[in-house]
């Protein structure tokens, strides 16, 4: 029998019915400890009362218009963006992998409108995820991504992650527009592009006048201690992509970009029915609110660094089933000796959430409000996990 929802994911066997701040409950009352946060969305964790205050007063006046028309949320929640990053313009959509599309054309429409159609070449890096639409799985060049999806849509050119500047400066042509990369690899197993590196990126975009797309779909909204992640190495993009936590949970995703950046993307080059409605943008601004608060972002370092701590004595105590810890802020990931996906399964029959990544990792991505007992129960779950496992 075909089943009624299209078998396109493993799912656990699991079964949530509620959720409580870093919390979820399952049908059966049993309580897990959420260090997936929805895979990096739920940044004030579940239910945070003033996400639901600001749903149930926007609900109950005016949920959709369409762009056809004004939308004094969506005219905030920009405004307060702009005043809080490079940006000078923003497009709201619903998704990373709709942000992903929009970046895609932009770039490519700058170049064209500049009078220089040739520039159409994106580099892009392995290991990368864009999201899975046609440009989204071409830009990652996986062939997990892309067999059977063919034809491939063109003009991306995928560099090793290793050494990404010494490729990048190799690759650059004539036909080269501009450069797409996450400052730390989600899916790709928490892989953190150094500060040196980016910067480095960033002044070979300017040498060649190329525009830096940076993804920042998982790593950005508070994840890292800074509103985004691009912030440490003291840079900033042209063109930059966010979703995820913006929405707290709520769909809803941006692309952020420079006046010059945006410039070709005139009246009619680009729409969405839904990006933008007024009840994901009023959320948005709570959670902006929240998390551009400086108190706030310091509070995400603090955690982080003793969540960090914690998780390296972790290791020590388990060395048969973790390797070491990687990522930064909020944003970590447990390299394992097991398949990451039996440490997952042992995650579950010790109540605490982790996700799976590439190379073996399991990624810690809680929300950013995660109390430091609720790290201490953290530790202890992976901890029973680990035992677990190494008893079997």
């Amino acid at each position: 029998m075909i089943p009624s929802v299209l078998p396109t994911y493993n799912r656990a066997p699991l079964e949530f019915e509620r959720g409580e701040g870093a919390w979820l409950i399952e049908k059966d009352g049993r309580r897990f400890l959420d260090l997936g946060a929805g895979i990096a969305v739920n940044a004030l964790g579940h239910a945070h009362p003033d996400l639901v205050a600001t749903i149930s007063d926007q609900a109950s006046k005016l949920w959709h218009v369409s762009n056809l028309y004004k939308i004094p949320q969506q005219e905030a929640l920009a405004n307060r963006l702009v005043d809080l990053t490079f940006a000078d313009t923003v497009f709201f959509t619903n998704s990373g992998t709709e942000a992903c599309e929009l970046a895609v054309k932009m770039a490519r429409k700058y170049f064209y409108e500049k009078g220089e159609p040739e520039k159409v070449d994106i580099m892009t890096f392995d290991g990368s995820f864009h999201g899975r639409s046609s440009a989204a799985i071409a830009a990652s060049g996986a062939e997990k991504m892309v067999k059977g999806f063919g034809p491939v849509l063109p003009g991306f050119v995928h560099l090793p992650w290793e050494n990404a500047v010494e490729a990048a400066k190799a690759a650059v042509t004539d036909t080269t527009a501009a450069i797409l990369i996450e400052p730390i690899q989600g899916e790709g197993g928490i892989r953190v592009l150094p500060d040196a590196e980016l910067k480095a990126l960033r002044d070979l975009c300017d040498t060649h006048g190329l525009l830096l797309i940076l993804d920042e779909v998982q790593c950005g909204v508070g994840r890292t201690g800074r509103l985004f992640a691009h912030e440490w190495a003291g840079i900033t993009p042209d063109i930059m992509m966010v979703a995820k936590g913006i929405g707290g949970g709520f769909p809803l995703g941006a692309v952020l970009a420079t006046e010059e950046a945006a410039s070709g993307m005139v009246a009619g080059t680009h729409g969405s029915t839904y990006g933008g409605n007024p009840l994901g943008c009023a959320v948005g601004l709570t959670v902006l609110n929240h998390v551009g608060d400086p108190d706030f972002l310091a509070d995400v370092n603090r955690r982080a660094g003793l969540f960090r701590q914690r998780l390296e004595g972790l290791v020590a105590d388990h060395p048969e089933v973790f390797e070491s810890v990687r990522g930064t802020g909020l944003m970590l990931g447990l390299k394992c000796k097991p398949p990451a996906g039996e440490v997952v399964a042992a995650g579950y029959a010790a109540g605490v959430i982790t996700v799976p990544a590439a190379d073996n990792i399991i990624r810690l991505i809680p929300p950013l409000n995660l109390t430091e007992d609720e790290i201490g129960e953290a530790i202890a779950r992976l901890g029973a996990a680990a035992t677990a496992l190494t008893a079997g």
